[in-house]
Parts: structure tokens; sequence; C-alpha cells
């Protein structure tokens, strides 16, 4: 029975002292269960820019008209021989399309016939010239001979009369001829303009290129008709050359001050998404546009397109480049953003926390070892709102930085495995991970 409660006595000392042991275990918290979240000091190339989008166009366009009303009858051909389309090659004064002429043929006969008409017009109205200043020859001599006979009492009263009335009719019958005349040389004038409208007219049935270019849109078919009534019927888009691209972006008001002639540019296309291609500013358009109260100003960037890879109306993600530095020291905004908590810092630098500097120097936190951490402080120069460039202080390149910190772990209690770094990242919990996809199902 003695060895039998003396057993029994140990087992429960045993049981309190493993009850003690893993209680220890669970609620015991580490002297630092803090994970500092860190970065590496890197040497790269920074760059400031303007982010925007905009559209690939044309450097120049030529919109090809119709100025008459017809219907299309057929199309010309481009320079390898093919019927003029999508994508042709054409030369300045090739053909591109015919628009049916019969009507304007017929209006060039009727102003050729208007013309001789106003030609026969002006020959009699001189013949009738020629004929009032005989009649009047005559009128003048009859008269002055009834001016002497009259007198003498040679001539009677009624004659005196028919004599003086004849060389008058004579004379007003030349101003009429003369007046014929001119009206006659007016009507040619009119014929002459008509028949120059008409031979234009006839000329403008056959559409020909203005340029030398490709042809980027056709926007009408055989057997369409053309309606030009206050503008010109657009029939083809051509491009001059595709070699030289121009983007259209869009800036917002509140950076167009930074944009200026000459500026780099950096841009891609969805269509090449491992291709960067560089421009400059060419312009900034005046004409400012707004939608929404925001108003944007149209930027044109110029670009070489020698390769042809550029496809006119690509839509381009663009950055204007305000500045740029290569191969310096980089550091993310957040380290300067971070600031740690008073346990966490080493003793020695507690009182820099409550510290203002007045050397416009910025401060970093890097490891002081025990988990605690020190300031270090630097100058930076150029800032790109994720990264800043790190000018003078104590660090370099490979330097370790804290740029946050993540919430209090769970740590194992003395007899447990080894304590992680606080410096390191720590692998995700599963076993939260598993509550939360219970309370999820629930």
């Amino acid at each position: 029975m003695k060895i039998v409660s003396k057993l029994i006595a140990v087992a429960v000392i045993l049981a309190v002292a493993a009850g003690v042991w893993f209680g220890y275990r669970k609620f015991a918290k580490p002297e630092n269960a803090v994970q500092f979240r860190t970065e590496v000091i890197e040497k790269g190339d920074l760059m400031s820019v303007i982010s925007s989008s905009g559209t690939v166009e044309p450097e120049e366009l030529v919109n090809v008209g119709a100025q008459v009303t017809g219907k299309i009858m057929a199309f010309g051909t481009d320079v390898d021989g093919k019927t003029v389309d999508y994508g042709s090659r054409v030369k300045k004064g090739m053909v591109l399309a015919r628009i049916d002429e019969v009507l304007y043929e017929a209006e060039l006969r009727e102003a050729e016939a208007g013309k001789a008409k106003a030609e026969v017009a002006i020959l009699s109205a001189k013949a009738s010239i020629q004929q009032s200043n005989a009649k009047l020859v005559l009128a003048t001599l009859n008269w002055n001979r009834a001016k002497e006979l009259h007198p003498k009492g040679a001539l009677s009263k009624s004659d005196y009369d028919t004599n003086q009335a004849a060389f008058l009719s004579a004379k007003a019958d030349l101003a009429v001829s003369e007046a014929q005349l001119k009206q006659a040389e007016a009507q040619l004038q009119v014929a002459e303009a008509a028949l120059v409208k008409a031979k234009r007219n006839l000329s403008y049935c056959v559409i020909t290129s203005p340029v030398d270019g490709i042809i980027i849109d056709r926007r009408v078919s055989v057997g369409q008709t053309l309606v030009s009534s206050m503008s010109a019927s657009s029939i083809f888009l051509i491009a001059t050359d595709l070699r030289k691209m121009q983007v259209w972006v869009s800036v917002n008001e509140a950076d167009i001050g930074s944009i200026k002639p000459g500026m780099k540019v950096i841009f891609s296309v969805d269509a090449y998404p491992d291709a960067e291609f560089v421009g400059q500013v060419h312009k900034i358009r005046l004409n400012a546009t707004m939608s929404q109260n925001v108003v944007t100003y149209v930027v044109e960037v110029t670009t070489d397109n020698a390769d042809g890879k550029l496809l006119p109306y690509l839509t381009a993600n663009v950055k204007f480049v305000r500045a740029e530095c290569k191969n310096v020291l980089i550091v993310s905004n957040a380290a300067f953003r971070y600031t740690p908590d008073v346990n966490s810092v080493a003793p020695a630098y507690r009182k820099e926390l409550e510290q203002e500097r007045t050397d416009r120097s910025r401060r970093l936190w890097v490891p002081a070892g025990k988990g605690l951490l020190k300031p270090v402080y630097v100058k930076t120069g150029l800032n790109t709102g994720i990264s800043s460039q790190i000018l003078s202080g104590d660090v370099k390149e490979g330097t370790v930085v804290v740029n946050g910190q993540s919430e209090i772990a769970a740590a194992p209690g003395p007899g447990g495995s080894a304590q992680r770094s606080p410096f390191l990242p720590q692998p995700p919990r599963r076993g939260n991970r598993n509550q939360n996809r219970a309370r999820a199902g629930r």
C-alpha cells in the first residue's frame, strides 16, 4: 500500500508539473515578438515622370474628298498595280477613283454652246453697229441739207421735220447697237465662266492623290453615290509618311506646367508590351477641353517609326520624363515614413525619437542588434513618389533598413524551437487561415 501511495503521489506531482509546463509554454510571451519588414539599399536608376495616355497618329494626314455629286464608278490602281484599297501605296497624281461624269460632260457641252452663242451675239452686235453707223451718216447728210434748204424756202416744213427725226433716230439706233455689243460681251464672259466651271467639275470626276503616301482609310465603295453640298465628301484618308509618327496625349492642367517642348518622353503600346518607345514633346496645343470640370490639354509627341512597328491609332501609355539619374543609391519612401515604437529603439537612441532635425536630413532605421533599431540620417535627391535618391549619409549599397513592422507574432515559449530573427519575414500562420475559413463557412 505504501508503494502504491508513493506511486500515486509521484504521478500527481508529474501531472501538476506537466500542466505548469504546458501552461507556461502556452501563455508566456517572448521578450520581443515584433517582426520588422526590411529592405536593402541598392544602386539603380531613378526617373521622375508624369504619366498619361494618348493615341498614336500619323504625323501628316490628308483627307481626300469629292467636290461633285455622283456615283463611284471605279477605283484606280496603286503603285503595285492593284486596286486602291486599305494600305495601298500611292504616288502624287495617281487616279484613286472615278465618279460618273455623264452629267458633267453634258454641262460642259452646254457651256461650250453658250460661249459660241455669246460670240455670235457679239458679231451680230458689231454688224448692227455698222448698219447704224451707215444710217447715221445718211441721216446726218439729209439733216444738214434740210437745215440749208429750209431757211431759203426750198424745203417744206414736213420734210424738214422728217429729216430731223431720221437723224435723231439713226443716232439712237447706233447707241442701241453699241449697248447690244456690250451686253453680248458680258454674256460671253458669263459663258466663259460657265465653261471654266464645267471643265473643272468634269475634272473633279477623277479623284487623284495630292501626295505620296499610304491609304489609311477608304470610306466609299464602288456604286455608292456621293452627295457634296456645303462640304466635300470624304473618300480616302492618306498618311504621307508612316516612318514618323506622333502621339497625341491628354495632360491634366495640374501637370501641364511641367511639360516643355523638347522634353524626353517614354511610351509603350499594348501591341508590343515588352517594347519601349522614345520620343520628345513637339507642341502643346492651347485649345484646352473641359470634361466634368477637368481641364486637359493635348500635347503632341513626335517619335521615329523607321521600323514600322507603330500603327495609327494605337493607345499609348505615356511617361513624360521630368528628371532622371543613373547608378545612384535608392531607398523606398516607406522607409522614411516608418517610425518604430520606443521599446524597439536601442536605449542610447531613444531620445532622438523626439528630436527634430534642422539640417534637412531624413531619418532611416537600421538594425542595432538584439532585435532593436538605431537611426541613421541621410540627405536625399530625386524623389519619384515611390523611391528616393540618397545623396549622402551613413549608408551604403547593401545596408539593411526597416520600412515597417508586422503584427505581434505568437512565438514559442522556453524549451520550444529557436526564435526567428525579428528582421526576417515569417511564413503565414496556417491556424489563423483555417479559422478564417471556418468563420467564412459559417
